[in-house]
C-alpha cells in the first residue's frame, strides 16, 4: 500500500471512529445520533437517487444511513423506507437531515481552522 493510500485510509478511519453528534427531534420525542462520515458505498446510493431527480428519496436514504442510537447501532432499517416516504412529516425529515449536514460541515470547518 502506498504512503498516500495509508494516510487516506487512516484519515477516514479517524473520521468514522470519531465522536457521534446528537440532534434532538421534539416531534418524535427522541435524540438521533450520527457520525460525520459515511462510506463511499453508502453515499453512492444517495448520489444516484439525487442524480435521478429523486431528492426526497435521497433525503430519506440519508436519514436511514446516518441515524444511530446512543450505542451507535442503526436507528432505522431499509425496511422503514416506505413508512418514511409515505407516513412521516416531510418537513421534519428535511430539517433533521439538514441539521446533520450542517453539523458535519461545522465539524469540518472547525477542524480546518484548527489545522491552519
Amino acid at each position: 500500500m502506498s504512503k498516500v493510500l495509508e494516510k487516506a485510509t487512516a484519515h477516514f478511519r479517524n473520521r468514522i471512529s470519531g465522536e457521534m453528534r446528537k440532534i434532538h427531534v421534539p416531534e418524535w420525542e427522541c435524540d438521533i445520533y450520527f457520525k460525520e462520515a459515511n462510506t463511499l458505498k453508502e453515499e453512492a446510493k444517495v448520489i444516484e437517487l439525487a442524480q435521478q431527480g429523486k431528492s426526497v428519496e435521497a433525503l430519506v436514504e440519508t436519514l436511514l444511513i446516518k441515524a444511530r442510537n446512543i450505542d451507535g447501532t442503526k436507528m432505522f432499517t431499509m425496511a422503514d423506507k416506505m413508512v418514511f416516504m409515505n407516513e412521516v412529516d416531510p418537513q421534519v425529515i428535511i430539517r433533521v437531515v439538514s441539521e446533520m449536514g450542517a453539523a458535519a460541515q461545522q465539524d469540518l470547518d472547525s477542524k480546518e481552522v484548527e489545522k491552519n
